[in-house]
């Protein structure tokens, strides 16, 4: 595409600030809380990872579009994200996995996007005032209209995103690691004569968290949000996974509830937003963050070990590191950057989350441990029931 037929497009922030530029994918209008991420690669699984439900992704790595995109890499089973804003897409992609440009992937699912604009600039305004909502149009191009449609957009906070991501119905989920995936480090993959049955409650599920799980030999049953803890006990599963997902945890008042009724029951894993949830029916609060943890590169210090990992993580909300300790909770992790919580582990009951996305492997191998630790602590748990019954 020539400049000369290049469409027009403009970013309106709802504090006043405008960026002009050019639109590269689905022409239209779109609103969002704009954030910014600052991974050098993996854009393709940042657009396909339910968590950006409603947000406007503006990426710091200023060439986006160089490597195609291609259908082994989805994170789900689409973007979710609102919208895309670019310092300067690639039009020609080099890559032997490319099955497609990115502009057309993006206009396939409907998702603007925006490039030209001085991202640098835009994650500084974002640093200083905090994520704020926006619009990318090409069909508003005068500033004070599109500045007025961001401050009357509605907000995310307080809204459930979840059930905008979540599957309507359970499944069983079957694939392991692909066999045209390059090598990723995790070891030989295992195989158990008597799979241990997880329930992944999906509140927006990574497929790589699921990879990671099967890798180890597990069986997975991905649920729905809504289902009962009844109902999730009912098939009597070895282990429960609480998932990543997007938004306010707050506001996914049926999960917390759910996560009440299963505590003690069953070990339980949980991851981002999972974490969340798993604090909130613990008793803990949580908070709004200025402009949240988007990136592959969060140092987090185990608490335990010393280690300091590289992190990939994506949440606007965080856990009260002081409402948390009342609660026999003891915190693992610590986020070096601004000492946010980043894991905790029950003193009594098997139950442990962190914050950050151990299967995104930025170290690229530094957490992938803790679907280690899960297992571990599911098949013990496993054989002390089975000791218990044998004696009843």
């Amino acid at each position: 595409m020539s400049a000369q037929t290049r469409k027009p497009a403009i970013l309106a922030l709802e504090d006043g600030r405008v960026f002009r530029g050019w639109s590269f994918g689905a022409e239209g209008e779109t609103f969002g809380e704009v954030i910014f991420n600052t991974s050098m690669t993996g854009y393709q699984e940042i657009f396909t990872d339910p968590s950006y439900r409603g947000q406007l992704v503006a990426l710091t790595y200023p060439h986006i579009g160089n490597v195609g995109v291609n259908d082994l890499d989805f994170e789900s089973i689409k973007p979710f994200l609102a919208g895309v804003i670019v310092r300067e897409y690639s039009r020609i992609h080099s890559s032997w996995r490319a099955q497609k440009d990115l502009s057309a992937f993006l206009q396939e699912y409907g998702i603007p996007a925006i490039e030209g604009i001085d991202t640098r600039a835009l994650t500084r305004h974002i640093r200083d005032r905090g994520a704020m909502t926006g619009v990318i149009s090409t069909e508003e191009l005068d500033p004070e209209k599109a500045v007025e449609k961001a401050r009357q957009a509605p907000k995310l906070e307080g809204r459930d995103l979840v059930r905008e991501v979540t599957r309507e119905k359970a499944m069983v989920w079957h694939q392991g690691i692909h066999p045209k995936w390059l090598p990723l480090g995790l070891g030989p993959q295992v195989e158990r004569r008597d799979p241990l049955h997880i329930i992944v409650y999906d509140f927006g599920v990574k497929y790589n968290i699921l990879r990671s799980l099967a890798h180890r030999g597990c069986r997975l049953t991905i649920v729905p949000a809504r289902t009962p803890a009844a109902e999730v006990l009912a098939q009597n599963p070895d282990g429960i996974f609480l998932s990543n997902g997007p938004g306010d945890p707050f506001a996914v008042k049926y999960a917390i509830e759910t996560t009440k009724e299963l505590l003690g029951k069953v070990p339980m894993f949980g991851i981002c937003l999972g974490h969340q949830i798993m604090a909130l029916a613990l008793g803990a609060k949580t908070f709004k963050m200025k402009f949240g943890h988007h990136g592959a590169n969060h140092p987090v210090k185990n608490l335990k070990t010393g280690y300091v990992e590289i992190t990939a993580q994506n949440h606007g909300f965080a856990v009260d590191i002081d409402s948390l300790v009342k609660h026999d909770v003891e915190v693992t992790h610590l986020n070096l950057n601004d000492q946010t919580l980043e894991g905790f582990r029950h003193k009594t009951l098997p139950v442990f989350a962190v914050q950050y996305h151990p299967e995104a492997s930025p170290g690229p191998h530094d957490s992938q441990y803790l679907f280690d630790e899960f297992v571990v602590m599911v098949e013990t748990h496993r054989r002390a029931t089975e000791q218990t019954g044998a004696r009843a």
